[in-house]
C-alpha cells in the first residue's frame, strides 16, 4: 500500500498504533504560516474529540496526540475537556460531502467542565486530516454557540474529495 509519506504517517497514527509519530507530524504543522492576529490571539488548542469506541479501540485520540505535541512546540495549552462527542458517527471515509455534514450534525457538545472560559476566546481546532471540513465545522459551531469568538483549525493533511483531480485518491480506511 503506497499512500505517499503524508498519508502513510496518518495511517500509522490512526490505524497502526504509532502515537509517537505525532511529534514529527506536529513539527510539520508548526511550520505553517498563520496571520499575526491568529498567532497573538489564540488562547488554546482543542483536539477534535474522537468517539469513545474508537478511542478505546486505538487507545488514544490521534487529534489529541497531535495537539499535545503542537502545544509544546507553540507553547500553548491544550484544552481536551471543553468539547465532547455526544454520539458516535459512522466513518466519514466513503461519505459524500452532504452525507458527511449530516453524519456529524449535533455529534458534539461543550463539556460542562468548560465553564465560562470559552467566552470571547480564539481557539484552534486540531485534527489529523481535513476533507470537506464537516467535522471541524460541526465542532466549531458547537464552540461558537458557547461563546467562542473565533475558531481556526490546523490539520496535518488534506484528503481528496470524491472527484478531486488535483490529488490522487487515497484510501485511509483500514485494510
Amino acid at each position: 500500500m503506497d499512500l505517499g509519506t503524508g498519508s502513510a504517517f496518518v495511517h500509522a497514527l490512526k490505524y497502526e498504533g504509532w502515537p509517537r509519530i505525532a511529534l514529527p507530524m506536529a513539527r510539520s504543522m508548526a511550520r505553517l504560516h498563520f496571520p499575526p492576529d491568529v498567532v497573538t490571539e489564540r488562547a488554546a488548542l482543542v483536539p477534535v474529540p474522537l468517539a469513545g469506541s474508537r478511542k478505546r479501540e486505538r487507545g488514544y485520540n490521534q487529534a489529541e496526540k497531535l495537539a499535545d505535541a503542537l502545544g509544546e512546540l507553540w507553547n500553548l495549552p491544550v484544552w481536551t475537556n471543553v468539547v465532547e462527542r455526544v454520539r458516535s458517527t459512522t466513518s466519514q471515509v466513503r461519505l459524500t460531502p452532504s452525507d458527511r455534514a449530516a453524519n456529524v450534525a449535533q455529534a458534539f457538545a461543550t463539556a460542562s467542565s468548560a465553564g465560562g472560559r470559552l467566552s470571547g476566546t480564539h481557539l484552534v481546532l486540531v485534527d489529523d486530516v481535513v476533507t470537506t471540513a464537516a467535522t471541524l465545522n460541526a465542532t466549531a459551531q458547537t464552540l461558537i454557540g458557547r461563546g467562542v469568538r473565533i475558531v481556526s483549525y490546523v490539520t496535518f493533511g488534506r484528503a481528496p474529495e470524491a472527484g478531486d483531480r488535483s490529488i490522487p485518491d487515497l484510501d485511509l480506511d483500514q485494510g
